[in-house]
């Protein structure tokens, strides 16, 4: 049986009790996914397995990422969002059970795939149903409290992995989200009610094959090169399959009446500039999420667990700024917000790119809260007004697209900017080793020294091209124009299945 979608009663009264579930579950979806990067070293001596070996936790789950969000856009058309959130939820819980008792370390990677198809879904299906359940002048706000999901349990995990690790088994960060996960899925049977809208639409099985080719060999092989190098064949070949399947994906999309893509939304000019820009910010903030644990892992010689501390409160300040970002959007418009928080970001990316053997501790902690202030001025703003260009029945197409370029992008730049990072390292460690024998030093007793002056210098570099890449995006939003479509679509436009 089918009925219609109420979209305009809807918008008078939005179903914040549904939206919470979903928040309850995309949070520990998401804060999982960074969980175990502090845990790898733990877990490789446990089940006595090489670096490269061990790192397939976190690259598989990227994988079927790669593979599962692009197919969202027909997942969230095609079943009702009670359906979908209730399967995602069911295998991620049955992988995170898997995972604690998990007795070899091929158990456990199928664990970490199995996780990664139920969270794959969660942040499309969520930001489609806010997209959905608010009005346009709500959806600031709405969007805003979206990124507080988005933005911040990513950013918790490694400070909460590095404590567990420290004080208990790493099983036990399995352990913690396992009952929040079965008390998710109890509450979506009772409580959970259908939102988006349907349609009967058909999975085409080529552009799922050559999606999950073209965009799984890309996130590969970008997220290889840092460890194997850009010579080895398992990541140029990669890169390249992936690169051929992703082009003829989208001509096969573009010449499609029902894609499993649309990529004819890039027709309308602010959704366009908006992925640009998302795509930018995206590279930009990722070199502060890996080059400041780096450089005081590696520079300062401070424990992991106080690394990931020294971002906690960046990761705070985006959680707050978040929702207050969505309502200034709602007011103000996204230009406003974008160059102020562009111009933060330029600055601080600057004097990070300025650091010393000697840097303060709370000042870097400082000068990185106010870099991640900055960004959460203008992620959420910018991609809202992307989707705003939108036609509603786009809206599905529009999150698959930017969760997907949020996955690739991330990949690519942290592969880029390690690669910029390491090619100075041994440039400057040669030059630094050059100039002392030049001198009649013995550099045999200066070895550590030098990799700390090197590591530093290659780090400000990464940095010093991070800034030069945010001046890109500051430059991109002078375009910025705001964007008011319609209030609503016609009813007649949107059916939904209801569930007995």
């Amino acid at each position: 049986m089918e009925e219609s979608v109420d979209i305009k009663k809807m918008h008078e009264k939005p179903p914040y009790g549904v939206i919470a579930i979903l928040f309850i579950g995309a949070f520990v979806a998401i804060l999982n996914n960074t969980l175990l990067n502090i845990a790898l070293p733990v877990i490789m001596d446990e089940f006595s397995v090489r670096p490269s070996d061990v790192q397939w936790l976190t690259t598989g789950f990227m994988l079927v990422n790669g593979i599962l969000i692009p197919a969202s856009a027909f997942f969230i058309q095609k079943f009702t969002n009670k359906k979908i959130f209730l399967t995602a939820m069911v295998l991620f819980t049955l992988g995170t059970f898997l995972a604690i008792i998990a007795p070899t370390f091929g158990l456990l990677i199928v664990a970490r795939m199995v996780q990664a198809s139920g969270s794959a879904l969660m942040m499309p299906l969520l930001m489609n149903v806010m997209l959905t359940a608010f009005p346009v002048e709500k959806r600031g706000s709405a969007l805003g409290m979206f990124g507080l999901v988005m933005f911040t349990a990513p950013a918790i995990g490694p400070t909460l992995s590095g404590y567990i690790v420290e004080h208990y088994s790493w099983r036990t960060l399995f352990e913690i989200v396992l009952p929040i996960a079965i008390l998710t899925i109890i509450l979506a049977v009772f409580k959970l009610k259908n939102i988006t809208p349907n349609r009967d639409v058909k999975l085409d099985v080529l552009s799922l094959v050559l999606s999950s080719i073209g965009f799984g060999g890309l996130l590969y092989g970008f997220s290889s090169a840092g460890e194997m190098g850009w010579g080895a064949i398992e990541v140029y070949g990669t890169i390249g399959i992936g690169t051929i399947a992703l082009i003829i994906f989208v001509v096969e999309q573009l010449n499609m009446e029902e894609p499993m893509l649309d990529f004819k939304i890039y027709k309308h000019p602010m959704f366009a500039l908006a992925s640009v820009i998302s795509i930018v910010l995206s590279i930009a903030m990722f070199s502060g999420m890996i080059l400041t644990p780096l450089y005081v892992q590696n520079v300062r010689g401070i424990s992991p667990f106080h690394a990931g501390l020294l971002m906690l409160p960046g990761a705070i300040a985006m959680g707050i700024m978040s929702p207050i970002t969505g309502r200034l959007f709602d007011k103000y418009g996204p230009r406003a917000l974008a160059y102020t928080g562009l111009s933060i970001s330029v600055v601080t990316t600057y004097f990070l790119s300025r650091l010393q053997l000697d840097t303060g501790y709370y000042y870097l902690m400082m000068l990185y809260t106010v870099r991640m202030f900055g960004m959460s001025m203008v992620t959420m703003p910018i991609m809202t007004n992307g989707m705003n260009s939108l036609p509603m029945k786009s809206n599905p197409h529009g999150t698959a697209m930017n969760n997907t370029l949020q996955q690739v992008s991330g990949a690519i730049g942290s592969a880029l900017l390690l690669t910029i990072m390491t090619n100075r390292l041994d440039q400057s460690a040669a030059d630094q080793a050059k100039e002392l024998m030049g001198a009649g030093v013995d550099i045999s007793t200066m070895k550590e020294e030098i990799g700390r002056m090197a590591m530093l210098d290659g780090v400000n570099h990464a940095f010093f091209i991070s800034t030069i890449i945010t001046v890109g995006a500051l430059v991109l939003a002078l375009f910025i124009k705001r964007v008011t479509p319609q209030q609503f679509e016609p009813v007649a436009e949107t059916k939904q299945e209801s569930e007995k």
